[in-house]
């Protein structure tokens, strides 16, 4: 169990976007940049701050770390709770890590009590995401297989039933074959090509990182 929650996959913001929604004559622009700092988030929301300079509010929020370990929220002048607070529970609902947003309110006239300006920055943040790219963070392994010429046929045949692309080959005497590996398969594997050769197999273990999946 203590390895599921070490090694959880996440997402993060690969690239921007913006999206927009209209309530009641009031624009939410909401406009999300990657930031795998805090002093990266600041500098965007300060960014966009002096972007949308005429803006009534440029509510803020983001996320930093895999773990969701450091968050932060403003509501920039809206109601305590109603602009900030719900930007950030929508980024961390969607599962993004390593992101900011800033949602740019243009008042439109006609107040929206306190529910409707929480669905209005929550939609705000959930158009920005539709609008920006993300990409799944998955903690996998390297491993080098070596084999005799007998088993190749087997292991080839179990990797293309994994799903797994072998991203080096060495063909001499035996078999080298190098491989990136999701932890979570990692001993399913291990078993697989083991009972396969009849433990005609050496399975050598590289590093561990996280990776776009």
């Amino acid at each position: 169990m203590e390895k599921e929650k070490v090694f959880l996959p996440y997402k993060i913001l690969k690239e921007g976007g913006c999206g927009e929604i209209v309530e009641k004559k009031s624009r939410f622009i909401a406009t999300l940049s990657p930031a795998a700092s805090e002093e990266e988030a600041a500098a965007f929301i300060e960014a966009m701050k002096k972007k949308y300079w005429d803006a009534r509010h440029n509510c803020s929020a983001f996320v930093i770390g895999e773990r969701a370990e450091l968050t932060r929220c403003s509501d920039d002048g809206e109601p305590a709770g109603t602009a900030g607070k719900p930007m950030l529970e929508a980024l961390l609902s969607s599962g993004v890590r390593n992101a900011a947003v800033v949602v740019t309110r243009y008042f439109g006239g006609t107040l929206l009590g306190t529910g409707g300006l929480v669905r209005a920055y929550t939609q705000a943040v959930q158009a920005g995401l539709e609008a920006s790219g993300i990409a799944l963070m998955q903690y996998s392994t390297e491993f080098i297989i070596r084999t005799d010429y007998n088993g190749i046929g087997r292991i080839q045949y179990i990797l293309s039933q994994m799903g797994l692309r072998t991203e080096e080959s060495e063909y001499t005497d035996t078999v080298r074959l190098k491989l990136t590996v999701p932890w979570q398969e990692t001993e399913e594997l291990r078993k697989k090509l083991t009972e396969a050769t009849a433990g005609r197999v050496e399975i050598e273990e590289g590093k561990s990182y996280y990776s776009e999946a």
